[in-house]
């Protein structure tokens, strides 16, 4: 709802201009007059700051001490989908990512590639969004490029972001620090994004609308870290190939044991009827608000009350827990009591979801 709220205030303070073209042209990636009133006439409008004025070929930034560094191609389709779009799915991603590394976000680099005939009233959608997003996570696009593929090429919109943080001072997020006992908690429901946009691209209808669950999540996160600090071991979001595939990397590259309860997961229950239907397994669906956290558990309890009082954590679980036993593998015990080896993704179950 206040994304809803701020993309039409934004709306209302930068309207569409009266435009001599309604597509994307190849002339819109010449870099000349064409590329210079696109820039001017919608980028540089809508998402206007100090960085990004100096139209420069990079940005000049200051930052203090150590600094998590990320980037992120967006190629979702269909580019516009129940909760979003590829706009703000780039902004969200990219945040979450730094955050992910116990990072505060700052500053993002925006690049697009367009295909020719793409409607100027969705570009203009997408940046109005863009702007939505990075005001929102209290981010800065400071540089950028625009190129434009010739139609049949491309798929409307492709969109790559880069991203740099400032740690927070408390963040000790990596692998090594994960140790049996420690606590796995995710923050909400699983598979809704995946699910949101199946939705859209299968003509599908539900007995009410499934939406992606697209947001920053720094806030919440730089919160956690406020708080607890040096006790959350570890952090990641779920996105492709979802929580089984984020549990299976861990268990590889970490090298112990993780022990999962399925009664324990967060899902929406039309979310998960849909995934039955489809015969999809909610584990392996794409998440995009989503974030799982590895704890001590000594501080899990609180750390999962937290998180309930918080806006993005009010369906957050205790999913399972760290162990010695089978080491690099993720195990689950199912409702009925049996268990079986979560692996990694194999091939493509939604293809083209972020």
């Amino acid at each position: 709802m206040y994304m809803t709220q701020l993309k039409k205030s934004i709306q209302l303070q930068c309207p569409m201009p009266v435009l001599d073209f309604d597509v994307i042209t190849l002339g819109h990636g010449s870099g000349g007059l064409l590329t210079r009133k696109l820039l001017e006439s919608g980028v540089f409008e809508i998402l206007s700051n100090p960085f990004l004025n100096e139209k420069h070929d990079g940005a000049f930034l200051n930052l203090m001490g150590n600094c998590a560094f990320t980037t992120d191609s967006f190629v979702v389709s269909p580019i516009f989908f129940p909760g979003g779009n590829i706009g703000e799915l780039a902004v969200n991603g990219t945040v979450n990512d730094l955050a992910m590394c116990g990072a505060v976000p700052k500053y993002l680099s925006l690049s697009f590639i367009l295909e020719e005939g793409l409607r100027m009233e969705e570009f203009w959608e997408v940046l109005i969004s863009i702007k939505a997003a990075s005001q929102k996570a209290g981010v800065h696009v400071v540089t950028g490029d625009t190129k434009v593929v010739e139609k049949g090429k491309g798929d409307k919109i492709f969109i790559n972001t880069s991203g740099i943080g400032e740690l927070h001072p408390t963040a000790a997020i990596h692998l090594n620090n994960i140790k049996a006992g420690d606590k796995i908690i995710l923050n909400g429901n699983i598979a809704t994004h995946g699910i949101a946009i199946m939705s859209v691209r299968d003509g599908l209808t539900f007995e009410s609308d499934i939406i992606s669950d697209t947001s920053a999540l720094n806030e919440t996160v730089i919160a956690l870290l406020d708080e607890f600090g040096e006790h959350i071991h570890f952090l990641r979001d779920p996105t492709r190939g979802g929580v089984a595939t984020t549990l299976s990397e861990i268990t590889r590259d970490g090298g112990l044991g993780i022990h999962i309860i399925e009664k324990e997961l967060p899902i929406d229950e039309q979310v998960a009827g849909a995934c039955e239907i489809l015969g999809l397994d909610p584990l392996y669906v794409a998440n995009e608000g989503v974030f799982m956290s590895i704890v001590d558990e000594k501080i899990a309890d609180n750390y999962l009350n937290k998180l309930k009082n918080m806006e993005q954590g009010q369906h957050a679980a205790i999913i399972g827990e760290v162990v010695t036993a089978h080491p690099k593998q993720a195990v689950l015990t199912s409702k009925i009591g049996g268990k079986r080896v979560v692996n990694m993704l194999a091939g493509d179950q939604l293809p083209r979801i972020c």
